[in-house]
């Protein structure tokens, strides 16, 4: 697929540059550059949350303390 990106002329001369440096094209380096940005954003979204616990001497009813709320808010 193709598309258009238009950059400030002061930052595609850094990125053209940079590809030549490290022996890229500038379709290889944009690409690259996609992909590791991608990559940490999916990433940070990825982290598991674990949450909190709650017996009950009730199962199915849920009617916590605030003793109980304390604890799992430590």
């Amino acid at each position: 697929m193709r598309t258009t990106v238009d950059l400030p002329d002061r930052l595609f001369r850094e990125v053209k540059s940079t590809a030549a440096r490290q022996g890229e094209s500038l379709k290889e380096f944009l690409q690259r550059a996609v992909v590791n940005e991608l990559s940490r954003t999916w990433d940070q979204t990825a982290k598991r949350i674990a949450f909190p616990v709650l017996d009950s001497t009730q199962p199915g009813s849920l009617n916590p303390t605030n003793d109980e709320i304390d604890r799992m808010l430590a």
